[in-house]
């Protein structure tokens, strides 16, 4: 058990040093691509859109399915949330916006 334990330390380190991230960190940034690609299919719109084009998307998507048009609460919130995941990434990230 304590190999284990020292050979994991190990695979740690050596990935820290490869990437300069740690394996959570690693996880992480996967899970918050994958939030990225749902939201912008939810909204419809390229990896490279512009705040403006997000915000067209998000307006264009609460006209739809607001509750009363015959929508859900729960599709308006998913609608924000997408919206919110995407202006997040660009305020990350305003380099890749130009």
């Amino acid at each position: 058990m304590g190999r284990l334990i020292i050979f994991a330390l190990i695979a740690c380190a050596v990935l820290r040093m490869a990437t300069g991230k740690w394996p959570w960190q690693l996880w992480q940034a996967s899970q918050r691509s994958q939030d990225e690609a749902q939201a912008r299919s939810l909204l419809g719109v390229s990896p490279k859109a512009s705040r403006d084009d997000i915000a067209e998307a998000h307006r264009r998507l609460l006209i739809r399915v607001h509750p009363d048009k015959g929508g859900t609460n729960e599709a308006v919130h998913q609608a924000n949330r997408a919206k919110d995941i995407l202006l997040a990434r660009i305020a990350r990230h305003p380099a890749e916006q130009a």
